[in-house]
């Protein structure tokens, strides 16, 4: 099961990262690093 929350995160902060060709903000940029972060670390610890 973490391994497939981890996916999931990893593959949201992913599509988040789609934002980056549209004009983003520190916080955005703070969340698509914790979603890809945390999606890592469940995913392959």
């Amino acid at each position: 099961m973490k391994r497939v929350c981890g996916l999931m995160l990893f593959c949201f902060g992913m599509g988040m990262a789609l934002l980056l060709f549209i004009p983003e903000t520190l916080s955005t940029l703070i969340f698509i690093v914790a979603c890809l972060a945390l999606g890592y670390h469940l995913f392959c610890c």
